[in-house]
């Protein structure tokens, strides 16, 4: 007994079953030793009997007992560690030395017998169902490529009635089936090689013509001599798959809004190119494109504006160049051209002059004629770089180049330019550490009328570096606006003027005006108002006393939101001024709609307005013009007496320019207000 791979036991037939007698072999079927189980010390039979078998158990036994006495059957028991087991009872109801009815009998698991039975009926049925009921399609196809047998989903799936016509109507697989040339051979070629082929994706011609996409699982099947016989396998339509799935790589690819390649299909793209101009010795150019005042038509006439701009630059870019060259969109309104080997230097001159007429031809743009231009810096393959990180830095430093000189043309990379690229980087880290170090600092230009008594001042940035010396504005304003950095000099600048017009207030200049120009990022945002508020009351400064300065292409473009954005200033009591006017494009009937309270002439025309009539022609309608709608006029840039006589003479009210001061330091400008009263 100890040697069987099973419980022997003897029981009486009460409620619990009790174990009279059980053999060692408790301990491994149950979890329970012999001395455990007998007399139920620890545990009955019935204990450990499946609750949903105990009743079909006792029903079992009572039968025998009521007939052979003999039973058999199968039922679950409950292991000690919480398994439940599938056990095989053997047993006899008999009269013990007593001549009182027990049952003695024999237990065995039969838990993976009956799990490797169910899974071979289950098997079983599945590749009964698999030719009559699958959805999947199923073949089995002639080495030579024939369809040998195929199931109903297979049938349908090519557009088929039947597998007997679809037998019939594909005689030859490699030929009428497979769209690709080929195909076959290399599905026989992967099966003689590995002996199966896996998700193999084919392209292939149904019934009336139509193309699908379907995934093949087949193996081959050999005859005990090692023939191969016959394939078989699996077919199923892939089609929506593989039509997402190249959507996403796409996606990934290409730009949204152009359609054009992005920087992951640039990198493909150029060492297709490079790997050419090795194999053949020639020479590869790349040429970075930048919109010139794109960010300007963005933020006078809207993003939309903006976009419709991009897509058809990108458009003209494209039609310029051959099949095999590539336009991709590297971010924003920059461009990457990759261009073969196009016979030499000419050639290449042409195709770049033909991008700049194309992209300067007019667009409309929400009712506005627009022309816009472009720079365009160029490397060399392998002159200039031998990969793209080194081909991109050195075209985009001679696209900088290009714009220096002037926008609107194309530079070739030199070495010169490299060191150019190097010193604007260095400056912007320079200008990056000034804000976090408080290297900047502000002047104040002031304000007079005709006999030089101070309305107020306009406050201006200015930067000593410790590495560059005095940095001019118009070197590091403009990097300001490129990286970001402009809404924290603006904020900088604002909370230190206000807090210097609190002081002058204080001194008993009560109606001085402290002006400070707002970038158009920072224009844009959200809660101006309430940050321009949080500023003048940590300053102490009534908002009557804070002149905001804007320019007038931040009024296009969201003309609902402008409008919003300065009836809340205003609201305030924060006066505001058009900056620069005359050099943008705003328009004249929306200018009449926003509560603007001072126009300022640009420079320019101030100049200017002294050498004649037709000079003075702009400056006097722009007064005009300012008057009409009720407006202050400053004219800023005022350099000669003769200069400030005419605009006198047209009636401008303000006056700034080195003629009364330079930007001045703020002790200066206290010192200003004493002799300018």
């Amino acid at each position: 007994m100890h040697n069987l791979e099973g419980m022997v036991f003897r029981c009486a037939v009460d409620e619990q079953w009790t174990l009279h007698f059980v053999s060692d072999a408790s301990r491994e079927l149950t979890g329970y030793c012999p001395d455990e189980l007998e007399n139920n010390k620890v545990v009955s039979l019935e204990m450990i009997t499946h609750p949903d078998d105990r009743a079909r158990v006792r029903q079992v036994i009572v039968a025998a007992m009521n007939g052979s006495g003999r039973y058999r059957l199968q039922y679950r028991l409950l292991h000690r560690d919480g398994r439940e087991i599938w056990v095989l009872e053997r047993g006899s109801v008999v009269l013990d030395e007593q001549g009182r009815r027990v049952v003695e009998g024999f237990i065995e698991d039969i838990t993976e017998q009956l799990l490797s039975q169910r899974q071979l009926a289950d098997a079983e049925l599945r590749y009964r169902s698999i030719f009559e009921d699958s959805v999947i399609g199923m073949f089995q196809t002639s080495i030579d490529g024939h369809y040998l047998a195929a199931n109903l989903a297979l049938a349908r799936l090519y557009g088929y009635e039947t597998p007997a016509t679809l037998i019939a109507g594909l005689s030859d697989i490699a030929t009428r089936l497979y769209v690709a040339p080929g195909r076959r051979e290399e599905f026989k070629q992967r099966i003689r090689d590995t002996g199966r082929v896996t998700d193999f994706e084919s392209e292939v011609y149904c019934r009336d013509g139509s193309r699908i996409w379907i995934s093949e699982n087949a193996h081959v099947v050999y005859s005990p001599e090692g023939e191969a016989l016959y394939y078989e396998g699996t077919v199923e339509d892939v089609t929506a798959q593989h039509n997402y799935r190249q959507q996403l790589e796409y996606q990934a690819t290409h730009d949204p809004l152009t359609g054009l390649p992005n920087r992951n299909l640039l990198q493909d793209r150029l060492q297709q190119l490079l790997r050419l101009a090795q194999r053949k010795g020639t020479h590869g150019t790349l040429a970075f494109v930048d919109l010139d005042n794109f960010k300007f038509v963005n933020d006078s006439l809207g993003h939309g504006a903006g976009d419709e701009l991009l897509v058809e630059a990108a458009k003209r870019l494209k039609a310029c160049l051959r099949e095999s060259d590539t336009v991709a969109r590297y971010g924003g309104d920059e461009f990457v051209l990759i261009l073969g080997d196009y016979g030499g230097l000419s050639d290449t001159l042409q195709i770049l002059h033909r991008i700049q007429e194309a992209v300067a031809e007019p667009i409309m743009l929400d009712g506005h004629e627009v022309r816009v231009n472009c720079s365009i810096g160029v490397s060399v393959y392998p002159d200039d770089g031998e990969d793209l990180e080194a081909l991109l830095r050195h075209a985009d430093a001679a696209m900088h180049h290009a714009k220096q000189l002037g926008k609107g043309q194309f530079q070739f990379y030199t070495e010169s330019l490299n060191a150019a690229a190097r010193d604007r980087l260095a400056l912007d880290s320079a200008l990056r550490r000034a804000v976090e170090q408080e290297e900047l600092y502000v002047v104040y230009q002031p304000k007079v009328d005709a006999r030089g008594r101070a309305f107020g001042f306009e406050a201006l940035v200015r930067w000593d570096s410790e590495e560059f010396g005095s940095v001019s504005p118009v070197k590091f304003i403009p990097l300001a606006e490129e990286t970001g950095l402009i809404s924290q000099l603006t904020w900088f600048v604002m909370r230190q003027a206000c807090h210097e017009a609190a002081g002058w207030r204080a001194a008993g200049y009560r109606d001085l005006h402290v002006a400070v120009n707002i970038s158009p990022s920072l224009f844009r945002e959200n809660d101006l108002a309430a940050l321009v508020r949080s500023v003048l009351d940590e300053a102490g400064l009534p908002p009557a006393n804070l002149e905001l300065e804007i320019t007038e292409g931040m009024l296009m473009g969201d003309v609902q939101r402008a409008l919003a954005v300065l009836h809340e200033l205003k609201a305030m009591g924060v006066i505001i001024a058009i900056d620069d006017f005359g050099t943008g494009y705003s328009s004249l009937a929306y200018l009449k709609r926003f509560p603007i309270d001072i126009l300022k002439v640009d420079r320019s025309f101030v100049m200017e307005c002294d050498t004649g009539a037709e000079a003075t022609a702009i400056t006097r309608a722009i007064v005009s013009l300012a008057h009409s709608l009720n407006l202050r006029v400053v004219a800023e840039g005022v350099e000669k007496p003769s200069q400030l006589a005419v605009l006198n003479a047209l009636g401008c009210e303000e006056f700034q320019g080195y003629l009364f001061a330079r930007p001045l330091s703020a002790g200066a400008a206290a010192e200003f207000l004493l002799t300018a009263r």
